[in-house]
């Protein structure tokens, strides 16, 4: 896995968000929750669907609670539907990686990210959202052809 590294601008997201642990993972509940109702969203800029984290991976474990988003890019904050919020993913450097085959395996792509990669390279970790992009070549979290892009703040 090779990383694209992208200078991405401020973007403005509409979703909604759970706070979770990789130990009480709720991300399927809250895609169910957001995928049938992102086509409420009026100004959305694309059909890409954002997985967004906040976390800090220096003190990461398990256990420790984050802030996870499932969310659209929009073009202006008009007509929030109800129950769905804003968010700024602010500029900066990141790391693209494809993510490919299903999502029993993401985790994988990460630990060579975090633990190969990462640490071989002349980057850091920077502290802004993690997040991945499900684009047209996402098939399904189930399907081996299926791709992501996963995002990674750099500095």
């Amino acid at each position: 896995m090779k990383p694209k590294i992208v200078d991405y601008k401020e973007r403005k997201l509409v979703g909604i968000r759970l706070q979770m642990s990789l130990a009480d993972n709720k991300t399927v509940d809250l895609f169910r929750a957001f995928m049938p109702r992102k086509k409420e969203i009026k100004s959305a800029s694309s059909g890409d669907v954002f997985a967004l984290q906040n976390y800090n991976l220096l003190t990461f474990t398990p256990q420790t609670i984050f802030e996870k988003w499932a969310c659209i890019e929009v073009s202006e904050y008009e007509a929030i539907p109800k129950a769905m919020e804003t968010l700024i993913l602010n500029a900066g450097t990141y790391a693209v990686f494809i993510h490919k085959g299903p999502t029993e395996n993401f985790v994988n792509s990460m630990k060579h990210i975090l633990y190969t990669w990462l640490p071989n390279s002349k980057y850091k970790l920077d502290d802004r959202p993690h997040f991945e992009i499900l684009g047209n070549a996402y098939l399904g979290p189930n399907n081996p052809n299926s791709e992501e892009e996963i995002w990674i703040p750099i500095r």
